[in-house]
């Protein structure tokens, strides 16, 4: 979380745009020279494509034909089906997707602040985070049974299932539950021998494969009075992007100096901290959307309740919570906005940067150490945290402000789709860019 940067900080930022350039195409042009990366970049294609062949087997005891029509005339499972890359939508073996350790992740960021034990395990290094990731695995599983269930009570609801054997249903839970097991060790396939971290690479490939899907579904309400608002469409998208990639590089540099060095050499020893606009990039988001698919689909499961009360009660939730409502859009905002508070508070302690400062002899100019940096880095983070969390909020609704805008509805690309895929395109170019470093530090030493 704490990382120094040279003194040519602002100078790189003024010129940013040619850097960064010139920085992507030679990692581009560089990959396939250096014999390590070119391993791990077909590494990486070959479990991406084992993955998404994977993702097209079905699981066993679903009608596929009505679990697919059900989703193409839902714009709210369309939304859940975005981050499951399509598996859900087809109901293959990996239909429960990543989203189980990325909840077990979730509550273990939010353990770790309250207790110690865990706090300091996460500081023991390489040691620490095997531990963590062990237990990860190990709380995954029971949230995986949990939803794997609940998914079967309401494909059963809906008479999707084609037995009602419970030998059947339970070898159903048993492969949802593998399957999502299998996308955990591949992704840890990739984050050790591939291109970076494998769940992002992951959720990735999953968006990247649903995509023709979704601009088909788009393209078929089309025609030629509709041209003008899919080019809307496409200048919002191109907008986003942008946006997306001015934001994800955007840091607040704090000055940093060093008591060490003699007063001579005091300018030539500055370094910065920068603070990121936001801290996690789009993980508050998929929490928010986990958060919200709840209410949706305990709706579905109640709808066809004999009891009038529960049948009334999923009439209000799959109503009011559906993507298109406005009360859906503000209720999602604010999770997004609360969850980006709450990450910036797990990966910003500005008590403990004021320690490393401190211990280290290192100061922020014009700021006494202790109690005083650790008030001015919270004030800091204070006034960046809303403007970084309401892009995040906007992100996420955008699909729905986009349905108004051009009167399609079911172009279910938003926001947060491309969010995902430009953090993980500029997050690979920056471990291209490393191995590339380390690769000529290396070759100058020799």
């Amino acid at each position: 979380m704490l990382y120094w940067c040279s003194k040519g900080y602002q100078k790189t930022r003024r010129t940013g745009k040619i850097v960064r350039m010139s920085k992507l195409l030679s990692s581009l042009t560089n990959l396939f020279k250096l014999k390590d990366l070119r391993k791990r970049f077909f590494f990486t294609l070959g479990i991406l494509a084992l993955y998404r062949f994977i993702a097209h087997v079905p699981a066993p005891g679903v009608n596929l034909e009505a679990v697919k029509a059900l989703f193409s005339g839902s714009a709210f499972l369309s939304l859940i089906d975005i981050f499951s890359g399509g598996t859900l939508a087809n109901f293959s073996i990996l239909a429960l997707g990543i989203g189980p350790y990325i909840t077990a992740s979730i509550i273990f960021n939010l353990l770790s602040m309250s207790i110690p034990s865990l706090k300091e395990l996460g500081k023991e290094g390489e040691y620490g985070r095997e531990k963590l990731n062990q237990y990860t695995r190990l709380v995954t599983l029971p949230i995986c049974l949990l939803q794997g269930f609940f998914l079967i009570l309401v494909l059963g609801r809906q008479s999707l299932t084609t037995t009602t054997n419970p030998l059947a249903m339970a070898s159903l839970l048993i492969t949802l539950t593998a399957g999502t097991m299998l996308v955990i060790w591949l992704g840890e396939q990739l984050t050790q021998y591939g291109l970076g971290n494998g769940i992002s690479l992951i959720i990735f490939a999953g968006i990247v494969g649903r995509l023709p899907l979704s601009f088909a579904q788009a393209g078929v309400t089309v025609d030629g009075s509709q041209i003008s608002q899919m080019i809307v469409l496409g200048l919002l998208a191109l907008a986003v992007i942008y946006l997306v990639v001015k934001t994800s590089e955007a840091v607040r540099p704090v000055p940093i100096q060093s008591a060490r060095r003699s007063t001579k050499n005091l300018n030539q020893s500055a370094s910065y901290l920068p603070i990121r606009l936001y801290q996690d990039g789009f993980l508050p988001i998929i929490f928010a959307v986990s958060i919200m698919s709840l209410p949706g689909m305990l709706g579905r499961f109640l709808a066809s309740s004999p009891s009038a009360s529960l049948s009334g009660l999923a009439n209000f939730l799959n109503q009011n919570l559906s993507p298109t409502s406005s009360f859906y859009s503000l209720l999602y905002f604010g999770l997004v906005f609360m969850f980006t508070y709450l990450y910036t508070t797990v990966r910003f302690n500005p008590e403990e940067i004021s320690k490393d400062l401190r211990s280290s002899g290192s100061f922020i100019p014009g700021i006494r150490p202790g109690p005083s940096t650790s008030e001015y880095l919270l004030k800091l983070i204070n006034r960046i945290t809303p403007v970084g969390a309401a892009f995040l909020g906007l992100i996420a609704i955008l699909p729905s402000l986009a349905s108004k805008v051009t009167n399609i509805n079911n172009f279910t690309v938003g926001g947060t789709s491309l969010l995902i895929v430009v953090s993980v395109v500029l997050e690979l170019t920056r471990t291209l860019e490393s191995q590339l470093s380390m690769h000529d530090y290396d070759k100058f030493i020799k």
